[in-house]
């Protein structure tokens, strides 16, 4: 599976949420964000659906092993190591990403996926996650839920969850962007947490 360059970098916003992290669980959240990236381009609409599936199959085919078995040389394997507790999460986010392309689930399954990896996320982060929480905030930052009068509470090891979904409602709200007004937004989040 030969990386592009532009796999393993994460937008300017990703990397500020992913810094907002407790620095053990980074590279968790830095590992989930590509490896969303990597599986959206492997089932790129155009592309044969079979290549599709046989590029999805190599990824599904890793998270079923142990992760000291996956092969040496792929650099976004070696940044879901710290995974390994929930392998299974991962292979979900294959499943969702399949059933997207060459099911007629509309997405449903990809949504939910996304929302079960980012619940794997905050068990890894905090020792008592509130899983409604945390469900509701991944799907609005994912657009599978209209924003909630109060934003979800979450603990601050999932900060950049509450930067995630607080920029793509800024986003879907139609409020002017810029380098400059991102960042303070990013900076008014990452620091309150709303």
């Amino acid at each position: 599976m030969e990386p592009s360059p532009a796999d393993l970098e994460l937008s300017p916003p990703e990397r500020l949420a992913v810094l907002y992290a407790p620095r053990a669980v980074q590279p968790l959240w830095e590992g989930f964000l590509l490896l969303d990236r990597r599986l959206a381009d492997a089932a790129r609409a155009g592309r044969d659906p079979l290549m599709i599936q046989l590029r999805l199959a190599w990824w599904r085919d890793r998270f079923a092993q142990p992760c000291a078995d996956w092969p040496q040389g792929e650099p976004l394997l070696a940044k879901l190591h710290g995974w390994e507790p929930e392998r299974a999460a991962l292979s979900g986010l294959v499943d969702g990403w399949e059933a997207r392309i060459v099911g007629e689930d509309g997405g449903s399954e990809l949504g939910k996926a996304r929302i079960a990896a980012v619940c794997a996320l905050a068990r890894m982060s905090t020792a008592r996650p509130d899983d409604a929480a945390v469900r509701r905030a991944a799907a609005e930052w994912l657009g599978l839920e209209p924003p909630a009068p109060r934003a979800p509470i979450l603990p601050g090891a999932l900060r950049p969850l509450v930067i995630l979904r607080g920029m793509a409602l800024r986003e879907a709200a139609g409020r002017p962007g810029g380098p400059l007004r991102d960042f303070l937004a990013i900076l008014r989040l990452g620091l309150m947490g709303r």
